[in-house]
This record gives structure tokens, sequence and C-alpha cells, in this order.
């Protein structure tokens, strides 16, 4: 194989990499619009309710977005650095 053709290869496999990575971030987002609808519904059935139900939906969201952010790192990294 020629020096260019492994280059095309390096680079295709790095941005195919990359796409994969951020398949985490469908995860988080299914996440989060359950969360949400959960939450709506919580507070749609008890209203008094609704600061500790609140409270819990972003508390649950952040942890569901962090997954995402991990994955951006990663599609990142892969990228610009390796």
């Amino acid at each position: 194989m020629d020096p260019q053709t492994a280059e095309v290869l390096i680079i295709g496999f790095k941005y195919l990499g990359a796409g994969l990575a951020m398949v985490g971030t469908l995860g988080a987002g299914l996440g989060i619009g359950i969360l949400g609808s959960g939450a709506v519904q919580g507070i749609a059935r008890n209203p008094d309710a609704a600061g500790a139900i609140q409270i819990n939906m972003i508390l649950a969201i952040a942890f569901a977005e962090a997954v995402a952010i991990y994955a951006l790192v990663v599609a990142m990294l892969l990228l610009f650095v390796g």
C-alpha cells in the first residue's frame, strides 16, 4: 500500500471513530426526553410535589448530559489529537 492511500485510510478511520463515539449522545438525548416526560406527568398528577420532582429531574438530567459530554470529548480527542 502506498503512503498516500494509507494516509487517506487513517483519516477516514479517524472520522469513523469520532462518529461512532458520538453514538453515546443518542442514549443521553433519549434519557433526557424520558426524564422530562416523566417529570411533566408527575407534576400533572401531583402539583404539590412539583418542587421535589423538579429538583430530582434536573439532577438526573445533569447526569445524563454528562454522558453526552464525555462522548463529545472522546470524539474531539479522536479528531484533533489522534
